[in-house]
């Protein structure tokens, strides 16, 4: 059952009519537009082997869409450049290159921005990926893929801003874009490396970068006696030291909790020992370049307050204690 442009009916049928536009389009990419869309994402996937630029563009609503999916694609991984359309003509050209993909935004397929750069596309051997939502426009039929984006209806009640083709457009984008980070295998440490700040940055921050390390790393030797052992986990204010061999690989650790059971076993001849007497020989460990809500999740799954970063041989690198993590507010 179709949808019919809104005239004085609830707000929520504008939203309708952007969902059912949405619908369409979903199951066109399991039918009519699978192959295609296979093709465009594979295009771009070989873009980011060859380290060859990709271009989205587009003028007016489209151009806002193209600016969006081009931040959606750097942010997933795959390297990419807003060209205005208007701005191109005027200079902006240079930003292309022999073998650049571009992704071009009409839904009309008629944009005259759009098609006077054609001759320029066609003279870098570039390949053209439109969006458009008339498979007979000149865009369309200029491109090496045209992918769809018709829709039935705008919400817009006059059947004219463009609404619900601009959310498909975007849908579409986002969806090429997390395609082709899925098949590279994008791990949310990737995404990481690309979102340092805000929320995402803390949510997606690294051990290393939160780690003690340096003269703030609490350590000793394993003959280092107990009253130095007490005092090096004083003063770096931990509640543990790393116990270290002597080409610094981890030999154990020492906590509070060790130093209490010791007390309460020896009484007055705890202070007798030495580091490698009372260590714990298995701390758990953690690398540097895990994401620091595993180093949490694993804090809270051990009941423990401390976690010992190491490298891939065994070298300590630091300790990144509970508290560190508690001020990241991961949800």
């Amino acid at each position: 059952m179709s949808i019919k442009a809104p005239e004085s009916s609830r707000p929520s049928d504008f939203v309708r009519i952007e969902a059912a536009a949405l619908n369409e389009l979903a199951l066109r990419l399991d039918t009519t537009l699978s192959s295609s869309f296979a093709l465009a994402v594979n295009h771009l996937q070989q873009s980011i082997a060859s380290q060859s630029r990709v271009i989205v563009t587009g003028i007016g609503k489209s151009g806002i869409i193209a600016r969006k999916i081009a931040a959606t694609l750097r942010s997933t991984g795959t390297p990419a450049h807003f060209l205005h359309a208007a701005e191109a003509i005027h200079g902006d050209l240079g930003m292309l290159a022999p073998q650049s993909i571009v992704i071009a935004l009409s839904y009309s397929g008629e944009t005259e921005e759009l098609l006077r750069l054609l001759p320029t596309l066609k003279r870098l051997n570039t390949t053209l990926i439109s969006l458009n939502g008339c498979s007979t426009s000149t865009l369309a039929q200029a491109s090496n893929i045209s992918l769809d984006v018709s829709v039935s209806i705008e919400a817009c009640p006059l059947n004219l801003a463009p609404t619900a083709s601009t959310t498909v457009m975007l849908a579409l984008g986002d969806t090429l874009a997390l395609e082709v980070s899925r098949r590279r295998g994008w791990k949310a440490e990737d995404f990481a490396d690309l979102h340092p700040g805000g929320r995402i940055g803390r949510r997606l921050a690294r051990v290393r970068e939160l780690m003690h390390s340096g003269e703030a790393l609490p350590q000793v030797s394993t003959s280092t006696p107990m009253p130095q052992v007490i005092y090096e986990m004083s003063r770096k204010k931990l509640g543990m030291t790393t116990v270290l061999k002597e080409d610094s690989h981890l030999a154990g650790m020492i906590s509070d909790g060790d130093l209490r059971r010791l007390l309460e076993r020896d009484g007055s001849h705890a202070l007798e020992h030495t580091a490698a007497e009372i260590m714990n020989a298995n701390p758990h460990t953690i690398e540097g370049s895990a994401l620091a809500s595993s180093a949490l999740a694993i804090m809270e799954d051990k009941k423990i307050t401390s976690l010992i970063v190491i490298d891939h041989i065994g070298h300590v690198e630091g300790v990144v204690h509970l508290h560190d993590l508690w001020t990241l507010q991961f949800n």
